[in-house]
């Protein structure tokens, strides 16, 4: 029966996009689930008040942070307020289909050792056009990892649900019961790699991630920190060697950073130097210097 569904605790954060979550707000309210809360995290959004998100979609939970949190902490404060047995983490410039949520329910409840499930996600700009069908394992060397499926077509060819490296943080269900185990996205990260370092964690404990294409979102990307901003190349670069920090084992950490310092690392500075992109040079070097300054990574 309908009301036997187990609940399902939608958390996005907000940040000077009132209007844009208010669209992926508008596509939930088509959701086929019968068993679901919204979270809204405001992440202190200096521009803008996000009152009016209440004020359209009274029913939804408003928690406003004190603080920019980033994507882990206002993430984590929607965690601690959820009161669903599965939490659906989704960008909210997203939008998404009707029967969005069953498949990614289906799938962890017929495997318990599913510890995160990511959809199919698409281009909102061009819908037959795919972004994530899953990840490719992290490159040692590079500390970067490649969608399965990007920028290729939704012709089928990308269709079949199975285990895959790593969750995307536009779209993630996780089992209450598996953060309660292993613990919440950790905050040190701010802006990206913090899913891919959380699916690590899930996995270490023994758990499958796992992609599941008879879910879809449409994804509008990047629209909260700009494509090419100096912002997303700190971030990006830092966390990149960060991740490899907290993650690789030994041996693979000295390679890699072995691989970072004599060529990826000059490579990308001498990039921005000759493009005379001197914003993101700065951001840049500002990210190799934290990780050579900052001893503490949890």
């Amino acid at each position: 029966m309908k009301e036997q569904k187990p609940l399902v605790t939608i958390i996005t954060i907000n940040y000077n996009e009132s209007k844009v979550t208010l669209d992926m707000l508008a596509s939930l309210e088509q959701l086929t689930y019968p068993n679901y809360e919204v979270i809204v995290v405001d992440n202190a959004s200096p521009n803008e008040s996000p009152e009016i998100i209440k004020e359209k979609y009274p029913h939804i939970h408003l928690i406003k942070s004190e603080k920019n949190l980033g994507f882990a902490g206002g993430n984590n404060l929607g965690v601690r307020a959820a009161k669903g047995e599965y939490l659906l983490f989704i960008n909210n410039d997203t939008e998404v289909p009707a029967r969005f949520i069953e498949p990614l329910v289906d799938t962890l409840e017929n495997d318990v050792m599913i510890g995160m499930v990511s959809p199919k996600i698409k281009y909102h700009w061009d819908q037959e056009l795919i972004q994530y069908a899953g990840y490719n394992p992290m490159n040692h060397w590079t500390i970067r990892n490649s969608a399965v499926g990007s920028m290729q077509k939704d012709d089928g060819h990308f269709d079949v649900p199975g285990e895959t490296a790593s969750v995307h943080g536009a779209a993630m269900m996780v089992p209450k019961r598996v953060v309660d185990e292993v613990g919440m996205m950790t905050e040190i990260y701010f802006l990206y790699y913090e899913e891919h370092d959380w699916a690590e964690m899930i996995k270490r404990a023994g758990y499958k991630i796992y992609y599941q294409p008879q879910s879809y979102i449409l994804h509008k990307e990047s629209l909260s920190t700009g494509k090419f901003s100096p912002l997303k190349t700190y971030y990006i670069a830092r966390n990149r060697i960060l991740f490899a920090r907290r993650n690789f084992k030994p041996l693979q950490l000295v390679v890699s950073l072995l691989f970072q310092t004599f060529i990826s690392i000059p490579k990308n500075a001498l990039t921005f130097l000759l493009k005379r992109e001197f914003e993101h040079l700065n951001a840049f070097w500002n990210a190799v210097t934290w990780n050579l300054k900052t001893s503490r990574i949890h």
